[in-house]
């Protein structure tokens, strides 16, 4: 019997070509060199790479038996999933590879901060002595705030209380209980900004986090704070910083990340280089010999996992192994129920039911509660979520999450219902469903509201009193400014009078339009949400 070919395109380590095992015909290929990598895929059914190698659709098509694609590491920037999903390519990385590595560094980078040990180090080795030059300041007893309270941010805190001090955090999606539990006292993000001697920011980089620490959050921070950013490139605001630390506004930075990398000649992150008071390193969060070892075995054991037919929880795009052809395209649906949800959610989830009603109920349909877990953290966390971790980060935050099965379902033929209990008590309930013989997915539902909408790429949805002119009010200011709308659907106005509209539009609409539109519809729910494909 032939063996499955695996072809690894760039270096790794021994244990990862060991974690494979003999039941393979492991074969190696430059993954840089274009015309052999190419050559190299089209009997390929597994590759391995690192960052250096493209899979594009190019390489997608040039591979008709390929079945995995697997990076070993947490970004995929370099592999075109939405190409791969296509083509029933599955796509799997190691999410939680980096996660100790990238919290040491950040600590390395905080420490580095407090005791001028780069800038030290350079002016000993160029003949200097000038001790007084760079006093520190001791962390014991200072205030230190994370920004997002992730795995990340919450090895950052485990790490940190050994030093003596005060850790604060701010995550919208992190529970009292929770925050309690990593012993972080939980403020609003001002509130961090204001207190904290350094602040270190790990959120996950969406439209809403880019920028997100700017000249405003600088303004209000300690003259004698500095701010770290290990996690992504663009969560702070490069040009605002550099006005930052040469203004005096704030004492000092550490970037390991930047907004292009490596950063541009005579660009604003490049400016942010040759600045005294400012710590760099080039993107070296996973950059730990254990950290790619695991990457590697990780992977290797999802590549054996997937040509062998099981299913494989760091999947990113679809969950593999052995799931029903019946349940299996309901999996995408419910991912995007789970962003649509979290798009929705004012606060913190502390509970979420995922039931799923139908013919579907004749079926193992327990991949759809991770399906649900992963849509939810997507855009919520600054790691990338699989179906092995998602259940993790419920965990951590204290969500308590139940999969319910009931073959009756009046309305439709299957039904998937997330139904969660926010933190002030209130309760959120977003259904879905697989419309036609296209099957189409569709959100069916809103709490007590029915609709029937498309699942597209950028939503608006608003909850206001009804009253005649609502539509022609939205109408005129997103055309005035050339967002068009794609669909729309206004559901009958509940007891209390108030009715919900759901908008399609073909662009994400600027904060500041949607603050307007906010205020002259006087909405009581005002959500812009925007879906990634699964």
């Amino acid at each position: 019997m032939t063996k499955p070919v695996v072809l690894i395109a760039e270096q790794l380590s021994p244990a990862t070509i060991d974690a494979l095992g003999p039941d393979f015909d492991v074969r190696s290929v430059d993954g840089t060199d274009r015309p052999a990598l190419l050559a190299a895929l089209a009997d390929a059914n597994a590759v391995l790479i690192r960052s250096a190698t493209r899979i594009d659709a190019e390489a997608i098509a040039a591979a008709p038996v390929l079945k995995v694609v697997a990076r070993a590491g947490v970004g995929l920037d370099n592999v075109d999933i939405k190409a791969a999903t296509a083509a029933g390519v599955m796509v799997v990385n190691a999410p939680t590879s980096n996660i100790i590595s990238a919290a040491e560094l950040t600590v390395g980078h905080i420490l580095s901060l407090a005791r001028h040990i780069p800038a030290a180090h350079a002016s000993l080795a160029a003949g200097e002595w000038k001790r007084s030059a760079y006093t520190g300041t001791e962390l014991f007893e200072k205030t230190v705030g994370i920004v997002g309270l992730g795995r990340i941010g919450g090895l950052i805190a485990d790490r940190l209380r050994a030093f003596g001090v005060r850790v604060v955090g701010f995550d919208p999606y992190v529970t009292p209980a929770r925050a309690q539990q990593l012993q972080v006292e939980l403020l609003s993000l001002d509130d961090v900004l204001r207190q904290s001697d350094f602040v270190s920011v790990h959120m996950p980089k969406t439209p809403e986090t880019t920028g997100m620490i700017g000249a405003e959050q600088f303004a209000i921070m300690k003259p004698t704070a500095y701010v770290v950013n290990v996690a992504r490139g663009g969560l702070i605001d490069e040009a605002a910083l550099h006005e930052a630390l040469t203004a005096g506004t704030i004492a000092g930075a550490a970037l390991d990340v930047f907004t292009s990398e490596p950063p541009a000649d005579g660009g604003t992150a490049h400016a942010l280089l040759s600045l005294p008071n400012v710590v760099v390193t080039p993107h070296l969060g996973a950059s730990t010999d254990e950290a790619q070892e695991k990457a590697g075995v990780s992977v290797a054991k999802s590549v054996k996992l997937a040509l062998e037919g099981d299913l494989v929880p760091d999947a990113v795009n679809v969950a593999g192994g052995v799931i029903d052809p019946f349940v299996r395209p309901g999996i995408a649906l419910v991912e995007k129920l789970g962003q649509f949800f979290t798009g929705l959610a004012h606060s913190a989830v502390t509970s979420l039911d995922i039931e799923v009603r139908g013919e579907l109920a004749a079926y193992d349909v327990s991949v759809y509660r991770l399906a649900a877990l992963k849509g939810i953290f997507t855009n919520i966390v600054s790691e990338n979520v699989s179906y092995v971790n998602a259940p993790l980060f419920a965990e951590q935050r204290g969500i308590e999450t139940r999969l319910i099965v009931e073959s009756e379902s009046p309305q439709y033929r299957n039904i998937t219902v997330l139904r969660g209990t926010l933190s002030d008590g209130t309760v959120l309930t977003v259904s879905g469903t697989l419309a036609g013989t296209r099957m189409v997915p569709k959100v069916v539902g809103v709490n007590d509201y029915e609709i029937e909408v498309s699942l597209e790429r950028y939503h608006l949805v608003m909850r206001y009193a009804d009253r005649p002119g609502i539509v022609a009010i939205y109408g005129q200011k997103l055309g005035d400014a050339g967002i068009n709308i794609e669909g729309l659907q206004v559901a009958h106005p509940d007891a209390s009078g108030r009715a919900l509209s759901v908008l399609t539009v073909d662009s994400r609409v600027p904060d500041e339009l949607v603050a307007e539109m906010r205020e002259a519809v006087t909405a009581d729910l005002f959500a812009q949400i925007e879906i990634t494909e699964p």
